[in-house]
């Protein structure tokens, strides 16, 4: 196993709970620089990581393979263009780009590099979304009619760790940052729409960015409903699906987030294993038998996102999460402004 040296730029929120807790999980990564504007906070938790000043720092350092942008939206791109252009792999944090343009001249300028890089979409590993897609894949429900995925929240105040995203401005607000994660795993389970139908709004006074939205996504036969609110006490199923032979429903989100928040480490034992409580109950006819029980979910596994980015660049496996599909996730973003804007369905073309 040949380490591979990481430098991340930024120590927010993403950086401090999701990207460097999965960097140091895995032994075949070395968590070597951080940029960090003020203080040297990452060191309070891994004392023996660099803190630097300035990214020039990451990609004028030759021994640095994969550079991670955890940075507010607005700036990805640029320091994802200068990643590649400095010679390195580039993990993006969600979302990707603001423009589905941005995200395509990447995809180009990686090709031309010869570099890996990739979007920051953990959600594929949820145990929760790993369950449903075993349960679309093997037909459990019929013909699927309906898809419903939720991200539903109470926060009815307005954070300064979340300032950025939570005023308005290129990137900000729910459709980009939890609509990211929605969006790529329908599109995972059922391809490109037909159509975009969106309802987005600011529901907390005072609001100036987006803090729910609806999309429906048309797929002819099947009806797929995304939905974000961060006003919402009592939230609705994480997943609901309806087939012409039954239903699968699931409450409750993945339990990694809060463990990383709480300051676990996925090298834990039992990591991303969710209590029975929140299982999810399928209710539906197999060879013709009536089944309704609960199904162990999956157990999540987010440092299978990096482990699969570092066996891509060695050449050992193909990229899971591809940077065409988080364009296309973005191009979804684009097209269900548009249809709140014009009040009206925006074909997909």
């Amino acid at each position: 196993m040949h380490e591979m040296k990481v430098g991340l730029i930024g120590y927010g929120m993403a950086g401090r709970v999701f990207h460097a807790p999965l960097i140091t999980a895995l032994p075949q990564l070395r968590l070597s620089k951080v940029v960090e504007r003020r203080g040297q906070t990452v060191r309070e938790r891994y004392p023996e990581v660099e803190v630097v000043r300035e990214v020039a720092a990451l990609f004028e350092d030759p021994e640095i393979e994969l550079i991670v942008v955890a940075t507010p939206s607005s700036s990805h791109f640029d320091l994802a263009r200068q990643a590649l252009l400095a010679d390195k792999h580039v993990v993006v944090d969600k979302p990707f780009t603001l423009t589905s343009a941005e995200a395509q001249e990447l995809i180009d300028l990686a090709d031309q590099q010869h570099k890996v890089i990739s979007a920051f979409q953990n959600r594929r590993w949820d145990g929760d979304f790993q369950t449903v897609s075993q349960i679309v894949k093997l037909g459990s429900l019929g013909r699927l009619v309906e898809y419903e995925s939720h991200f539903d929240r109470f926060r009815n105040f307005f954070s300064s760790e979340r300032a950025w995203r939570e005023t308005a401005g290129p990137g900000s607000g729910v459709l980009y940052d939890l609509g990211s994660h929605l969006i790529d795993q329908a599109l995972v389970l059922f391809g490109l729409p037909q159509g975009v139908t969106a309802d987005i709004r600011s529901q907390r006074k005072a609001g100036t960015a987006d803090d729910q939205f609806e999309l429906i996504l048309d797929y002819g036969e099947l009806k797929v409903t995304l939905k974000a609110g961060l006003l919402m006490r009592q939230p609705g199923p994480r997943f609901a699906l309806h087939g012409t032979e039954g239903s699968f429903v699931k409450y409750g989100v993945d339990p990694q987030e809060e463990a990383l928040k709480g300051g676990r480490s996925p090298r834990e034992p039992e990591w991303g294993v969710e209590p029975a409580e929140r299982w999810g109950t399928l209710d539906t006819q197999i060879d013709h038998l009536h089944f309704q029980g609960k199904i162990e979910t999956v157990a999540g596994c987010y440092p299978a996102y990096y482990e699969n980015v570092y066996r891509a660049i060695r050449k050992e496996a193909e990229l899971i999460v591809r940077p065409e599909q988080a364009r296309d996730t973005i191009r979804i973003i684009e097209l269900a402004m548009q249809s709140n804007a014009e009040k009206r369905t925006i074909a997909c073309a």
